[in-house]
């Protein structure tokens, strides 16, 4: 009959400190952002190859070059 002592002593114990660390969390802002995870699906992740990037920027920059150089 003590063990049950002992061991609803240690649960209580153990669900005071998860709660504790609950509150804490809480209070220091880790769940504010409710947004982002809802459309973070909805954004494509694409990694770039150095490659890729620089071919890409290539034509953008001839065009603002070609522009200054007119006026």
């Amino acid at each position: 009959m003590s063990v049950i002592y002992v061991l609803l002593t240690i649960s209580i114990v153990v669900a005071l400190l998860f709660f504790i660390a609950f509150i804490h969390s809480v209070r220091s802002g880790q769940y504010e952002d409710a947004y982002t995870p809802s459309v973070r699906i909805l954004f494509e992740d694409e990694v770039l190859k150095p490659e890729d990037s620089t071919e890409q920027t290539a034509p953008e920059t001839q065009k603002t070059n070609s522009k200054s150089k007119q006026i």
